[in-house]
């Protein structure tokens, strides 16, 4: 997943040392080159920054500020590994910041934003042909992007992005656990656009962009449950397969 547009400074600001840095691991970390578990070396990777460690070592508690790091004593620092309930609770709060953030940017969005989001929903559409997890989600953060973007409340937008910024470190993407949830986020997408364009109420807004973020939880939650149910199953009828055989080695064994 590309990283969120708030969290990039201006194009006109020269990037520090330290943001340069950030830039570059958030890059790795994003494109899953470090892994979960993976261990950051400071002194190499300001070695391959051509910097001292100190920039570095502020990347790293940035990272970590963002739950996409975490440090051990005597370990150092390392990429997150996933975890499930996390991805559960980012969902769920994502859900709620973005819906609000979309129902207020609705009023101040142009025609022209809409038509964007309408092209890139097309172009998501065209991608359900041949299924590509990782573009999809790409398009997908596109998306939703242009429609929350002109949120009037910043400390919101900082939590929206807070919570993209986090679903890139905890999963590649869900749409690779649950690829036939693609096609109904795509016809909810074009749903939820006519509602901006039609005036519709902002609660109603709301409602449909959280909904729509809760919907695709609950169908990786349902692929996790059925895989596990099937792994299950699978076990039991395994078992007296086993038994009968061990049986009637027995037999054999024992005239």
């Amino acid at each position: 997943m590309s990283s969120p547009a708030f969290s990039e400074p201006p194009a006109s600001a020269p990037a520090s040392k330290s943001e340069r840095a950030y830039r570059w691991i958030r890059d790795r970390i994003d494109h899953h080159r470090y892994g979960p578990g993976y261990r950051l070396v400071l002194g190499a990777i300001a070695d391959e920054l051509q910097m001292s460690v100190v920039p570095v070592r502020e990347a790293i508690r940035r990272l970590e500020a963002e739950g996409l790091v975490t440090f051990e004593r005597n370990v150092g620092a390392r990429v997150a590994v996933v975890d499930e309930q996390e991805y559960v609770d980012t969902m769920q709060t994502l859900g709620i910041v973005e819906g609000t953030a979309t129902a207020m940017a609705a009023p101040l969005l142009s025609p022209g934003d809409l038509r964007q989001a309408d092209l890139i929903n097309r172009q998501m559409h065209r991608l359900l042909k041949s299924f590509d997890a990782q573009a999809f989600t790409a398009l997908n953060q596109q998306f939703h992007s242009i429609l929350f973007a002109p949120c009037p409340n910043k400390q919101l937008l900082d939590l929206v992005d807070r919570g993209w910024v986090r679903l890139s470190g905890l999963r590649d993407s869900s749409f690779s656990v649950i690829p036939g949830r693609a096609e109904h986020s795509v016809a909810e997408h074009a749903d939820l656009v006519e509602m901006i364009r039609a005036g519709a109420d902002p609660l109603d807004i709301e409602l449909a962009a959280r909904e729509h973020r809760w919907r695709t939880l609950n169908a990786f939650l349902d692929a996790r449950h059925s895989a596990t149910t099937n792994t299950a199953n699978t076990a039991n009828t395994a078992s007296p397969n086993t038994a009968s055989t061990n049986a009637t080695t027995r037999g054999r064994k024992n005239p």
